[in-house]
């Protein structure tokens, strides 16, 4: 058993993407109920905070990751730049993730705007993938998340986004934050006198 953790963590720590359990599985020549038992004690054994990574589940598989507050460290080690998105990939990625399967045309009515220049973005990238065709006139193209934009924002499937409650939560607790940080507002304030 000691040899199957210890080729469990290697192939996890060598893959490049997230391995699935199907994939440990049929990898290790193991039935995913004896896998299972030794993932929940490798995440025990490599936890956040306690050895500068962790193994954690993402795009629906297991990933090594390191600890958010070395990030720091880690930028000196790769000098590119973290990808940063615009607020018009990031308004089209969330119309996406949160709608798909969807269409351009439909991402373009909830934005009020052309899409195409930052869905073809998002596609270089491989946060977007083309799902396939709707069944309609003129046959649009469908478009919907890649196991990429999971594994980048951490994510486990797509049930772990937030929900419009979760970020109502959050937009009132913000806005309280930056009121305490700043104090009340005054009528003049954001204005310069005139006389």
């Amino acid at each position: 058993m000691h040899d199957t953790v210890r080729a469990l963590t290697a192939l996890i720590f060598a893959a490049e993407t997230p391995l699935s359990l199907d994939r440990l599985s049929f990898l290790l020549e193991m039935p995913r109920a004896e896998l299972t038992p030794l993932l929940t004690e490798l995440k025990q054994r490599f936890a956040p905070g306690r050895q500068g990574f962790y193994l954690a589940e993402v795009a629906g598989g297991y990933q090594f990751r390191s600890d958010s507050d070395l990030s720091g460290w880690l930028a000196k080690l790769h000098h590119e730049r973290p990808p940063r998105f615009s607020p018009a990939a990031l308004e089209t990625l969330a119309i996406i993730a949160y709608r798909q399967p969807i269409t351009r045309a439909e991402v373009e009515y909830l934005r009020g705007v052309d899409s195409g220049g930052v869905l073809r973005t998002l596609l270089e990238r491989n946060f977007v993938r083309i799902l396939g065709k709707k069944d309609v006139p003129g046959r649009p193209l469908m478009y919907g998340t890649h196991a990429h934009f999971l594994e980048f924002f951490g994510l486990n499937s797509l049930n772990d986004l937030p929900t419009l409650k979760e970020f109502s939560a959050l937009d009132a607790a913000l806005a309280q934050e930056s009121l305490a940080a700043d104090g009340p507002l005054t009528p003049t304030d954001g204005f310069e006198s005139s006389v």
